[in-house]
């Protein structure tokens, strides 16, 4: 028997992410960077590498690679399996649009940032009639 203990509330953020970009172009290459970020984070797991809940304090070779190559330098090892979340991540126009139940999503903030979005964090609860949310 596994016994979760945690503190907090159910996962209840409601919770929306938008990184405007200038060009549709960087929306693009965003949006496959979290794909392969996300893809990445998933064999990890598989592979026994991400423990969740663990203390995560190194990259898999393979991701270290990735973010190098992607020239991303801000997501932590810790912070990477955020993208093994319950998150939906789409791509509208000069916008990738983010949302989720979870509140730790500071990978997914760094990356956009890092990528030269400007980025609105709402909860769509508070923020009613904005078509984003559930």
């Amino acid at each position: 028997m596994k016994i979760w203990q945690g503190f907090g509330s159910e996962h209840s953020m409601n919770l929306v992410m938008i990184g405007h970009f200038k060009e549709a172009k960087n929306a693009s290459e965003a949006m496959e960077l979290i794909e392969k970020v996300t893809k990445q984070v998933s064999k990890d797991v598989d592979d026994g590498f991400i423990q969740f809940g663990g203390r995560n304090d190194r990259y898999s070779e393979d991701m270290l690679a990735l973010l190098t190559n992607s020239k991303v330098h801000c997501i932590g090892p810790s912070e990477v399996e955020q993208f093994a979340m319950d998150i939906r991540s789409e791509e509208r126009g000069n916008d990738v649009v983010i949302t989720t139940d979870e509140s730790d999503v500071s990978a997914f903030l760094k990356l956009l940032i890092d990528l030269g979005a400007k980025v609105e964090v709402f909860s769509a609860h508070f923020h009613k009639g904005t078509g984003y949310g559930r």
